[in-house]
């Protein structure tokens, strides 16, 4: 009896590690099938945005002051990672706020704004951050061309002071990965406002 309530013991911890590192650098998307609805109108799965190189995904919340003070990185980075054959998409996970700042009409307000020339699109019930395990906004996940992770993390290594960047994470890897090369940083720290899931 022992054995068997340490043996259940042992593979619920090894269950919840799993569960927290959903994505493993080098693992596969999930979800990648799921249709979202995108700011056109229509529908859009992760595996069809895709582009020759893989995928950029970030997860952005309209309002999040980290988000606007990063608007600009963000337009900027979506076009660099367009120019080197990677497809883009933003998801909006923010089901708790879908009647107010993170509405569809907001969402697209916001891709006006800036000038979006990316697919932005409705994360409903969460389904895929919490796929992902994406805790805040922004927060950014790069796929290579069979749709496995590469590199998860930050835009750059400063996202309060852009005058203070030392290093552009999401840039140099999406560099590195259209020349051929493998990324050779991974992983860094995402820091922003915490993705709103609505209370079940």
């Amino acid at each position: 009896m022992k054995k068997s309530i340490a043996a259940i013991t042992i593979a619920l911890i090894a269950l919840s590690f799993s569960v927290n590192n959903v994505i493993p650098i080098g693992g596969e998307m999930p979800k990648k099938d799921v249709k979202m609805k995108d700011i056109s109108g229509n529908d859009i799965s992760m595996k069809e945005a895709a582009d020759k190189n893989g995928l950029l995904v970030i997860f952005v919340s309209n309002a999040c002051p980290y988000v606007v003070k990063n608007e600009k990185r963000i337009t900027d980075i979506t076009n660099y990672a367009k120019r080197n054959n990677f497809g883009v998409i933003l998801l909006n996970s923010n089901e708790a706020y879908r009647d107010g700042e993170d509405s569809y009409t907001e969402m697209k307000h916001f891709a006006s704004r800036n000038n979006l020339k990316c697919y932005y699109v409705i994360d409903t019930n969460s389904e895929i951050a919490d796929a992902f395990e994406a805790k805040r906004t922004p927060e950014c996940f790069l796929f290579d061309n069979k749709l496995n992770l590469t590199y998860h993390g930050a835009i750059d290594d400063n996202p309060s002071d852009e005058s203070a960047v030392k290093r552009q994470h999401l840039r140099e890897a999406i560099t590195e990965m259209a020349n051929g090369n493998a990324v050779s940083v991974t992983e860094s720290k995402s820091v922003g406002c915490q993705i709103k899931r609505k209370q079940q």
